[in-house]
């Protein structure tokens, strides 16, 4: 197969391509336009291998996905470009109406372009696989409930507003246009390569430079985290095995309160740094004011995706937690150079001729 991966130099995106290139036969082409999250020194393993290509490409560009499509000629699409942090939607929503909504419209109808060209052989494998959140569903009450494919939406955030939004669009092409598509909804990825707005990474770093420890509230919203890698692999059993048209929710098995998630962490921290200046770690965490219409518990049942596709996290929020901060640690150059923003210079440099172009 061909597959044409949107967001491929952001956080999911990147464990997606690295997952294709490391555990199969597929090409991969990575459609990225490269905004302050999407990091290609990500992508460093992959970019060596003849079976990935890179367009730097907003999805918002018709013309420009037309001609991606043209040459490249994929057999199925993993959409994950989209803007994604809450905070920033809540701060400038505009943003993600253009990407999450007009970016999404605007790539369905690009595809449904491409898929009405193909010959008879080809038209029924296509696949269009929207990658979506469980944001979308908003707020769990019940502490026995749990997000299922057919939970209501009730988006909270500018951000999951939107996601909600694209999630309607990709049925609504399926249901009107007859495009072959698939939908999944995940709960908060972590681990390696993740970008250091979100709470993990940021806790990680600030904690290595005895900087404090940010947690909203009281600290005891509750997610379902779900290492990146685990994700990965089902976002590809999905597109290769999933039933057209149907939802698939992946979550990780693991609820933890954001609270609870720090403490954890500065103990590894304290086990992994014994000679740090800032030990204990914990010392380090501070309350802030809770922001604005925040969700307090998220929990996925995945059990369709088990038992449909036989997919089931690999991952222990323990294991998945060690390896992620041992990761961090191993790793100062790529976190030196997106603090610094060398990644995005380094992105100039390189691609110039085709930034000029946009």
């Amino acid at each position: 197969m061909k597959i044409l991966v949107t967001g491929g130099a952001g956080f999911i995106g990147s464990a997606v391509i690295r997952h294709i290139i490391r555990s199969t036969d597929d090409s991969v082409v990575n459609l990225d336009k490269l905004t302050y999250a999407g990091n290609l020194e990500s992508l460093a393993e992959a970019s060596v291998n003849d079976r990935y290509a890179f367009e730097y490409v907003d999805i918002c560009d018709r013309s420009a996905l037309d001609r991606v499509f043209a040459e490249h000629q994929p057999d199925a699409i993993m959409h994950l470009a989209a803007e994604s942090h809450v905070d920033r939607s809540i701060a400038g929503p505009a943003e993600f109406i253009e990407t999450n909504i007009v970016g999404t419209y605007t790539l369905l109808e690009a595809a449904r372009g491409y898929w009405n060209s193909l010959s008879e052989a080809r038209k029924p494998t296509f696949r269009f696989h929207h990658i979506s959140t469980d944001e979308v569903y908003g707020d769990l009450e019940d502490p026995q409930e749990l997000f299922t494919e057919s939970t209501p939406y009730q988006p909270s955030s500018p951000y999951s507003a939107s996601k909600a939004s694209s999630d309607h669009l990709v049925r609504a092409w399926s249901r009107t246009y007859g495009l072959p598509v698939l939908v999944t909804n995940c709960s908060n990825n972590y681990g390696p390569y993740h970008f250091p707005e979100k709470l993990i990474p940021l806790i990680i770093l600030n904690a290595l430079e005895g900087k404090p420890l940010p947690i909203y509230g009281k600290g005891d919203q509750v997610r379902d985290w779900l290492y990146v890698e685990d994700h990965a692999r089902a976002l590809y059993k999905v597109v290769t095995e999933g039933k057209v048209g149907e939802t698939y929710n992946i979550g990780g098995h693991n609820e933890k309160q954001n609270i609870e998630v720090v403490k954890v962490l500065c103990e590894l921290l304290d086990e992994l740094c014994p000679d740090s200046a800032y030990r204990p770690h914990a010392k380090l965490i501070t309350f802030v004011q809770d922001r604005p219409g925040h969700d307090l518990r998220y929990a996925i049942d995945a059990s369709k995706i088990q038992q449909e596709l036989g997919w089931v996290p690999q991952e222990t929020f323990e294991s998945g937690i060690r390896k992620t901060a041992e990761w961090y640690l191993s790793n100062p150059e790529w976190i030196a150079h997106v603090k610094s923003g060398a990644y995005q210079q380094w992105m100039e440099m390189n691609y110039s001729a085709l930034v000029d172009q946009q």
